[in-house]
Order: structure tokens, then C-alpha cells, then sequence
């Protein structure tokens, strides 16, 4: 009788009270598990490379936890589950400015597992003009929005056929959940590369997240670039005239200026998450960018 009370109450301490999650830390300023996202984020905000994810049970949080620091191995291996931040990384804020690159979207890199369900086909999807003008946009209650703390969360993508070439089309992807109304697929307005796409990606979430009346945003994208830009680079642009630290003018200026102006006024945590890594709401980003890209211009 006492062994069978023993393992009930041991059993009990795993079960968070009142819908309670466990934050776990596996690579951080201090490794551990916490009960506020507060406590967590102070652990790995700005932390190179940090590894985290959200648990509702803490026997499986320190699980993770002990699992050992996750490198892009890792984190390539690790399964996509429900909606919601799996363990990733964050950008270490580096200086170097990359440049633009060619990535297939579109018909040539659909992969079978990707079809859209009907649910998410019928979704609604905000759009916006060449005028970057906000659009009407429905009204979305706080709960179909997934959280981090305090902190509503959103993936973002962009792509781009023919990066560089004079028929590239380039689309944008944000993903807020399963059937969210919020989620958007895009052509891209004005010049299409990829770099323009992903930083277009990022500005629709903010002024969605901002129709919302949201104050506190993490934005999870594969896009060191739109990262860094934001982050790191734009203060040294705007500081030395728009001009790279090289002396060249900035390519994307127009982008990056509109990026920092919608910036203002919330608060966002830009978290880089690995691409084509099996990660849902990345996948899910940028199924919703390459469809944007095989449409017409608004």
C-alpha cells in the first residue's frame, strides 16, 4: 500500500496544475527546467544557438534536457509535431551580410506530404498591394493563436524560381496555425527575389500581428539574412547614410526601411529556425510562399 501511494505521488509531480507548461533549456545561458516563459527567455534570448521547447509534462522536459546540447543534427532529426515552437535556434547575430541566393519553389520542389488539406485551402488569406496598404482583416479571437508565454507565435518564409533572372517569381508565407484565417500566401509585389520575399514575409506578420492588437511577437524564420538585417545591420545603415559597412548602397534598403518601421511599436523576438528540416510551422511557411510565388501579381 505505501509503494503504490509512493508511485501515484510520484507520478503527480509530473502533472502541471492549472494547464501549467515546463520550459526546457538544453542549451542556454543556465541549462534547466523552468515554469514561466519569463524565467525561460532570460536563459536563452540573444544566446547563440539556444535549445529549447515547451513541455506539458516535467518528467519529459527533463528528458529533453539531459539529452545533451542539440546540434543542427539534431534538431534536423527531431520530428515535427503539433503546431507550436520546437526546440531551435536562435540567430547568433553575425556581421556577415549574405548575399542573394537562388532557392527553387514552386512546382520544381513540391514534395507529396506537402498537399494542403481542404481546411486550409478554404482558410482565409489576407492580402496586401504594391502599396503595402493593410487590407480589411478579420478579427481573430486570442485563442486560436498559439503562445509562448506572453508571446503570440508565427512562422515566415519567402521564395523565389529564378532567383536573379528576369522571370523569377518570388512568393511570401505566414503560417500562425492549422486553419488560422490569418495564414497568407502571396505573390510578391515589385522585384522578385528571394531575400525581398522573406523580408515581405516577416513585414505581413508584424502588421497582422499589430490588426490583432498584438503586443508581443516571436517570429520564427529560416532567414538568417532578414535576421541579421534587422537586428544588427540596419542601425550601422541607417547610421552611415544607408551605405554597407563596404561603402556599397544596400540592395534592399526600401524593404529593410519599411521592416524597421513596422517594428516599432511591438515587441518582437526573431528566432532563425533550420528550413526544410521537418519543423511544421516552417514547412508549412514555405508550402504557403511557394504557392504564393505561382500566382499573379495583385
Amino acid at each position: 500500500m505505501l509503494r503504490w501511494f509512493v508511485a501515484v505521488l510520484s507520478r503527480s509531480c509530473f502533472v502541471p496544475k492549472g494547464g501549467s507548461m515546463f520550459y526546457a533549456v538544453r542549451k542556454g545561458r543556465r541549462t534547466g527546467v523552468y515554469r514561466t516563459w519569463a524565467e525561460c527567455q532570460e536563459q536563452v534570448n540573444k544566446f547563440p544557438f539556444a535549445s529549447f521547447k515547451k513541455f506539458a509534462s516535467e518528467k519529459d522536459a527533463w528528458t529533453f534536457v539531459r539529452a545533451g546540447p542539440a546540434g543542427p543534427e539534431q534538431q534536423q532529426l527531431e520530428p515535427a509535431g503539433a503546431f507550436g515552437p520546437p526546440a531551435v535556434t536562435q540567430d547568433s547575430g553575425s556581421q556577415r551580410e549574405e548575399l542573394e541566393f537562388n532557392t527553387v519553389c514552386c512546382t520544381t520542389c513540391k514534395r507529396p506530404y506537402e498537399q494542403s488539406t481542404k481546411e486550409e485551402q478554404i482558410a482565409k488569406r489576407v492580402k496586401h498591394d504594391e502599396g503595402h496598404s493593410v487590407c480589411s482583416t478579420p478579427t481573430v479571437s486570442e485563442d486560436k493563436f498559439s503562445y509562448m508565454g506572453d508571446f503570440a507565435v508565427v512562422y515566415t518564409d519567402g521564395c523565389c524560381t529564378g532567383n536573379g533572372r528576369n522571370r523569377a517569381r518570388a512568393g511570401i508565407g505566414v503560417y500562425w496555425g492549422p486553419g488560422h484565417p490569418l495564414n497568407t500566401s502571396e505573390r510578391l509585389p515589385g522585384r522578385q527575389t528571394n531575400q525581398r520575399a522573406e523580408i515581405h514575409a516577416a513585414c505581413k506578420a508584424i502588421e497582422q500581428a499589430k490588426s490583432q492588437n498584438i503586443k508581443k511577437l516571436i517570429i520564427y524564420t529560416d532567414s538568417k539574412f532578414t535576421i541579421n538585417g534587422i537586428t544588427s545591420w540596419v542601425d550601422n545603415w541607417k547610421t552611415n547614410g544607408w551605405r554597407t559597412s563596404s561603402g556599397g548602397s544596400v540592395i534592399n534598403k526600401e524593404d529593410f526601411e519599411r521592416l524597421d518601421n513596422l517594428a516599432k511599436g511591438i515587441e518582437i523576438q526573431w528566432m532563425h529556425i533550420p528550413g526544410h528540416a521537418g519543423f511544421r510551422g516552417n514547412e508549412e511557411a514555405d508550402r504557403l510562399a511557394r504557392e504564393g510565388a505561382c500566382k499573379q501579381k495583385c
